[in-house]
């Protein structure tokens, strides 16, 4: 534990990690600090999140946790909760000061995994957030690189690019050996996929 701490911030960490909601609010009203973190980095938010809680996070974010706390690995409430999937926590952390700019251990925004992984719904949120949707991460992925590279180009992968485009993604920024989007759709057979790139100016 990180010094300052206290016993209540421990077991406040704890019950969050166990989804424990009227624990939760018992150890607040005892004074544990809210953004105490465990000794990999992790805050209470971030442990709820984990799990979903969707209701302790809620709760934890009303009494001012920071959404955006990266733990040892650069994991935020934030980060995970669009990376993952997990939207209604996310919508949360976009209402209560998440930083679109900040980036998870692959230098990448919430936009590039929750593509990859095939999270349409957080994919729309972040983009209307304001997220960069050309943002660049560590491997020389865009969102909509990922979204074709480490996927099986099925329908989910589909939806999230159309998303992409009509989010004004530049369907042209190519990878850092210089393979555009529409190259690697067409190399791995992705031909609807392809189409929508090519309709949308890609090269």
């Amino acid at each position: 534990m990180a010094d300052g701490t206290t016993e209540f911030d421990q077991q406040l960490i704890v019950a969050a990690t166990n989804g424990d909601l009227k624990e939760v609010n018992r150890l607040l009203g005892k004074g544990a600090h809210v953004d105490a973190v465990d000794g990999n980095g992790n805050t209470a938010l971030m442990k709820a999140t984990h799990g979903n809680f969707v209701d302790v996070a809620r709760v934890l974010i009303d009494k001012g946790a920071d959404v955006n706390a990266q733990n040892d690995i650069l994991d935020s409430p934030y980060l995970y909760a669009g990376a993952e999937g997990l939207t209604e926590i996310l919508k949360m952390t976009l209402k209560h000061g998440a930083d679109l700019k900040s980036t998870n251990r692959f230098g990448g925004t919430a936009l590039i995994p929750a593509a990859e992984k095939g999270h349409p719904d957080n994919v729309r949120l972040l983009i209307e957030a304001g997220v960069d949707v050309d943002h660049i991460n560590n491997l020389g992925w865009t969102a909509l690189l990922e979204a074709i590279i480490l996927t099986d180009g099925g329908p989910v992968h589909q939806e999230i690019v159309k998303l992409l485009i009509e989010g004004d993604a530049d369907v042209n920024i190519a990878d850092f050996d210089g393979i555009t989007p529409l190259q690697h759709a067409q190399r791995m057979g992705y031909a609807i996929i392809a189409q929508m790139l090519i309709e949308a100016g890609a090269r």
